[in-house]
């Protein structure tokens, strides 16, 4: 079996990489009509984007298509400092300084005399530690235009940091079945308005259930939209084999190949 060596670089090289990419930055921003017009506005949603490229490759465990979606955000980091220092309020040091202070303020326990036993701790003093900063809540954090989905993780997380958090997993597993009971109960009734918020609280309970047996839940719900994907894409397939449009299916001719791709 052939083994694959990899050269990692050195702290010099990488520091030389890191540079060559301001230099290119400061080239494109000062010569490309594009690069030119940009503003920290028009680059937002394509952060954005990249960031949700990236989520896909870690996913998919795509190592190489890894590497190449962190330099699309790498390159995003560089390209608002190099903007923010043309405004004359920060460029790419102070945003590293920034972060480094940061690190080593929230964490006692390797730069200071603070001792912790495990994880939690650590995420607790977090929590703990920007409250003495300044902030007025611990949910400060929690940026509002995330999606629904991690937002409720989120917001979870944050607040289990600072001991607002249930004891054993069964607790949590009882408030499902609570909420679930709620949720069936507004079913019957009929009321749509009633029946959307218990939905959310049901939703809600089972993000936190998940959080309880160690589960990302957007990572689980995205497997689950692929491996759905997956196989309804096979379904298409094979109903073009057969020059028949699904619209003239039967939900049992359609079964028959969803159950195929089950065993792909």
């Amino acid at each position: 079996m052939l083994l694959r060596i990899i050269k990692m670089n050195s702290r010099k090289d990488q520091l030389k990489a890191f540079d060559r990419l301001l230099t290119i930055m400061d080239e494109l921003r000062e010569q490309c009509p594009w690069d030119k017009k940009q503003t920290m506005q028009t680059l937002r949603h394509l952060t954005i984007e990249e960031t949700y490229e990236l989520g896909d490759a870690i996913l998919d465990n795509d190592l190489q298509e890894i590497k190449g979606e962190l330099g699309d955000l790498l390159l995003h980091i560089v390209f608002y400092a190099r903007i923010g220092s043309e405004t004359k309020d920060f460029d790419i040091a102070d945003v590293t300084n920034a972060i480094c202070e940061k690190l080593i303020n929230r964490h006692p326990h390797i730069y200071g005399d603070v001792k912790v036993k495990d994880e939690e701790e650590v995420k607790q003093n977090w929590e703990n530690l920007k409250l003495k900063e300044g902030k007025k809540s611990v949910l400060e954090g929690v940026p509002k235009s995330l999606p629904a989905l991690v937002k409720a993780s989120r917001i979870q997380d944050k607040v289990a940091g600072v001991g607002f958090d249930w004891e054993e997993p069964n607790q949590v597993w009882e408030k499902v079945e609570e909420e679930l009971k709620e949720f069936k109960y507004e079913v019957k009734k009929g009321n749509q308005d009633a029946i959307e918020n218990e939905f959310g609280d049901v939703l809600f309970s089972m993000i936190n259930y998940a959080r309880f047996l160690k589960i990302n839940p957007e990572n689980a719900l995205e497997r689950t939209n692929k491996k759905f994907i997956k196989r309804f894409q096979y379904l298409e397939e094979k109903a073009k084999t057969l020059n028949k449009p699904l619209k003239d299916m039967t939900l049992a001719e359609m079964d028959v190949f969803w159950e195929e791709a089950k065993t792909l």
